[in-house]
């Protein structure tokens, strides 16, 4: 199962203004916000990812909405937040 996780936004990385630290259920990862590009994203904004991708801005009223539903499902939201422990995004 693929699911769309909504994660908060710690820091735009300076040095690759397409990448951001963002926090997802208390993993910290890179992720790629490039195709945001035209959204005014800054720490503290929520983004829904979806493999290694922010697709949309949400607020946080939404993601929290979210992240209750996420934790609800159980196991196939603990598989996802396994797999994102071990993933990384290159920054080259």
């Amino acid at each position: 199962m693929c699911l769309g996780i909504p994660g908060e936004i710690a820091e735009i990385l300076p040095d690759h203004p397409d990448l951001a630290m963002v926090d997802i259920s208390g993993v910290r990862r890179a992720i790629n916000i490039g195709l945001l590009d035209r959204e005014d994203l800054a720490p503290g904004d929520w983004v829904l990812i979806h493999v290694g991708f922010a697709l949309s801005k949400i607020d946080e009223e939404e993601a929290a909405a979210a992240l209750d539903f996420l934790n609800s499902i159980g196991d196939p939201y603990e598989d996802e937040i396994a797999a994102l422990r071990e993933s990384t995004i290159e920054q080259g």
